[in-house]
C-alpha cells in the first residue's frame, strides 16, 4: 500500500505548543512536529513523562492553545481561532479518552450523565428516549450492561470505569478518538481486555486512533505506525515493526532496550541503553527530518543520516 493513496485524517504541520512560566521566557512543550495520521489507522506516539506527547493530544482536542503550525482534520485548520460550526463538528467528530477512569469521570453523576455528557453539550438527541437508547448502546458496546447507567463510579472497578470513559467518547460518534495511556493506571490483567475492545470498536466503527503511551510493548501490539517524541521533538517515525527491527535514533534504540523480555536467562544478559543528548553534535551540521528507508524518518544531521543509511545497509 503506498502511502500517497490512503486519505490523511488528521495533519499536523510545525506544531509548536508553549506554557508562559514565571520567568521572561515561555516553556516550549512540543517543538516544531510534523506527521499524518491515516484514516483507519492506529497511530503510536510514544516517549518518556514530559516529553510532550499529551500536550499534542490535548492541542488537538483545543484544549492547549497553538503557538506556531498548524492542525488540520480532514484538510479544515482546527486550532486557533475557528468557526463556531467547526468547534462543534470538531467536539463531535475527535473525542478523548482519558489516563485515569477515577479523577475523567464525575463522582457526584451518575453513568447515566457522565456518559450523556458530550450529547447534552451538542444536543446530540431528539429527545429523553432517544438519549437513554444511545446511552444503552454505547454501554453495551464497551461490554457493561445497561443497568448500570443507574450506578455512581465509585461502585466499578478501575476496568469497568475506563469502559465506561470509552462509553462518553463513543456516544458522540466520533471519527478520531485520541488514547492518552488509556490503559496505564490499570491492572495488567485488565489491561488486555481494553486493549482488545479499543481494536474491536476500531474495526466495527471505523475509527482512527491516535494512542499516547510510554509503554512500548503495548504500542507494538496495537499500533500501526509509531513516532517517538523526545523533549517536544519528534525524532523517529517508522511503521511500527519497521521501528522495531530497524531503530536508528539513540534515543529509540534506548527506549527498546528497556523493554521487558518474558526469558529471565535473555532478561539477566541484556544491556539497558542509557540516551546521552550530548552523543549528537549539532553546533554546526543541524538536524532535519529525513527520510531513512521508505516510510521511516529519522531527526538527524548529514553525519548521522551517514551512519543510519549504513545501518540500513
Amino acid at each position: 500500500m503506498t502511502h500517497d493513496k490512503r486519505e490523511v485524517i488528521l495533519e499536523i504541520k510545525n506544531l509548536t505548543v508553549e506554557f508562559k512560566g514565571k520567568g521572561k521566557r515561555p516553556f516550549r512543550a512540543v517543538d516544531n512536529v510534523s506527521f499524518n495520521i491515516y484514516k483507519g489507522e492506529t497511530f503510536g506516539l510514544v516517549g518518556e513523562t514530559g516529553s510532550g506527547k499529551t500536550t499534542i493530544g490535548r492541542a488537538i482536542v483545543r484544549i492547549n492553545p497553538t503557538a506556531g503550525g498548524e492542525i488540520l482534520f480532514k484538510g479544515r485548520k482546527i486550532n486557533g481561532v475557528i468557526p463556531k460550526e467547526l468547534d462543534r463538528e470538531i467536539t463531535r467528530k475527535i473525542q478523548m479518552i482519558f489516563q485515569d477512569p477515577m479523577a475523567s469521570l464525575n463522582e457526584r453523576s451518575k453513568v447515566d450523565y457522565i456518559v450523556s455528557e458530550g450529547l447534552y453539550n451538542i444536543k446530540g438527541f431528539k429527545d429523553e428516549q432517544d438519549r437513554q437508547a444511545k446511552v444503552s448502546k454505547a454501554l453495551l458496546d464497551v461490554g457493561l450492561l445497561p443497568e448500570f447507567a443507574s450506578r455512581f463510579p465509585h461502585e466499578f472497578s478501575g476496568g469497568q470505569r475506563q469502559r465506561i470513559g470509552i462509553a462518553r467518547a463513543l456516544i458522540m460518534e466520533p471519527e478520531f478518538i485520541i488514547a492518552d495511556e488509556p490503559i496505564s493506571s490499570l491492572d495488567v490483567s485488565i489491561r488486555a481486555q481494553i486493549l482488545n475492545l479499543l481494536m474491536e470498536l476500531q474495526e466495527t466503527k471505523g475509527l482512527t486512533y491516535l494512542f499516547i503511551s510510554h509503554d512500548l510493548s503495548v504500542v507494538r501490539f496495537i499500533a500501526d505506525r509509531v513516532g517517538v517524541i523526545y523533549k517536544g521533538k519528534l525524532v523517529e517515525l517508522a511503521e511500527t515493526e519497521e521501528l522495531f527491527q530497524h531503530p536508528f535514533h539513540p534515543y529509540t534504540r534506548a527506549l527498546l532496550s528497556a523493554i521487558p523480555i518474558p526469558d529471565p536467562r535473555i532478561e539477566k544478559q541484556k544491556k539497558v541503553l542509557v540516551y546521552d543528548p550530548s552523543c549528537h553534535d549539532y553546533s554546526k551540521d543541524k538536524p532535519k527530518w529525513t527520510e531513512i528507508r521508505p516510510g521511516h524518518f529519522v531527526l538527524a544531521n548529514e553525519a548521522e543520516i551517514r551512519q543510519y543509511q549504513a545501518m540500513a545497509g
